[in-house]
């Protein structure tokens, strides 16, 4: 007897509090997130004129004249790039898979981020890569970079940061193509396919550089 009348006080207890949430609890609102600006892609800034330069990896200092004797692949970017980055990187990527090991020994890509406040060398060493053994990640301060786009004609501009400190950067898209004397060869437009890609290396592999 003592255990159904707790029983009944329980269920009236349970029904008692479900009654008050459905009509008393207000449950507080998720914060709301301003969202990032639209990604854009920008035009080059001038003509490419290609050139050596210098600039920070997970393990030091990067040069372009490191790789002298391959064919190199250049792609300016970042690694919180929700589209046109991993897309041109995928298709960097596939081109180098379709190269005999022999070709692909003798090719070196470079993804620099026009982001350095938030890709570190650290997060650089983990993003280039995961698209491509043979892709590595770079970066510098705003003076190197400013240095190197211009060499290049690269564009890119960041995004004002809404409330959350999130941002964009607009940037042109592009693959550049050098060849083993580290000369600028061919410049690439957004999404070049895979064929095109590789089409641009092959010629350059027949050279044998400095």
């Amino acid at each position: 007897m003592k255990s159904r009348a707790l029983l009944i006080a329980i269920i009236a207890v349970m029904s008692a509090l479900l009654v008050w949430l459905a009509f008393f609890w207000e449950p507080i609102a998720p914060k709301a997130v301003t969202k990032v600006q639209p990604h854009s892609q920008l035009q080059l800034a001038t003509t490419p004129q290609g050139g050596d330069f210098t600039l920070q990896g997970k393990n030091g200092p990067v040069a372009l004249a490191d790789f002298r004797g391959k064919v190199v692949l250049i792609y300016f970017g970042y690694t919180f790039c929700p589209d046109v980055c991993p897309t041109s990187l995928s298709l960097m990527a596939q081109a180098l898979s379709s190269l005999e090991p022999a070709q692909r020994e003798r090719v070196q890509g470079i993804f620099i981020s026009v982001d350095p406040e938030r890709d570190t060398p650290e997060r650089l060493k983990e993003y280039a890569p995961f698209f491509h053994p043979a892709i590595i990640g770079i970066s510098g301060s705003q003076e190197q970079l400013a240095a190197v786009t211009k060499q290049y004609g690269a564009s890119y501009m960041k995004q004002k940061p809404n409330a959350e400190g999130q941002y964009a950067v607009d940037h042109s898209s592009v693959t550049y193509v050098i060849d083993p004397d580290g000369k600028l060869a061919a410049s690439l437009p957004h999404a070049s396919t895979p064929q095109q890609i590789s089409d641009a290396i092959r010629p350059l592999l027949t050279t044998s550089g400095k």
